[in-house]
């Protein structure tokens, strides 16, 4: 997922936990119960078991719970087949997994060295 393999799960939110307020982890968070706020990390994995009322933000951001909220993920984010999101998304990289759901908008960030113009594509294949 990342470039450096090395990352592993350090925090989780249990099934039967409730919490409120905004949590800042350093490296991999996994929640599997109720969150009440913001969440920022470098990862953030949010289980069939979750519920997210506030907005995320991580380098990658993986839904297969509910999330009410918008997230901005810097480098992707996925929707599993369970997964629900009602809010916004920011992303580079965007997955929805058949099955997953969103109801709110998409931004992408664009890479300007990869885009190629559409335009001068079809000039060059009219001169031909």
């Amino acid at each position: 997922m990342f470039q450096n393999p090395s990352n592993k799960l350090e925090s989780i939110i249990g099934k039967n936990s409730d919490i409120s307020g905004e949590l800042n982890v350093s490296g991999t968070l996994r929640v599997d119960g109720i969150v009440h706020g913001k969440l920022n990390a470098e990862c953030v994995i949010i289980s069939e078991t979750a519920m997210v009322k506030g907005d995320i933000k991580a380098r990658a951001i993986i839904v297969g719970g509910k999330v009410e909220g918008n997230l901005i993920g810097e480098e992707m984010i996925e929707i599993k087949p369970k997964g629900i999101v009602l809010g916004e998304i920011f992303t580079n990289k965007f997955f929805v997994i058949e099955g997953g759901t969103l109801n709110g908008r998409v931004q992408m960030k664009r890479d300007q060295a990869n885009v190629i113009p559409i335009e001068a594509k079809a000039q060059e294949a009219s001169i031909l």
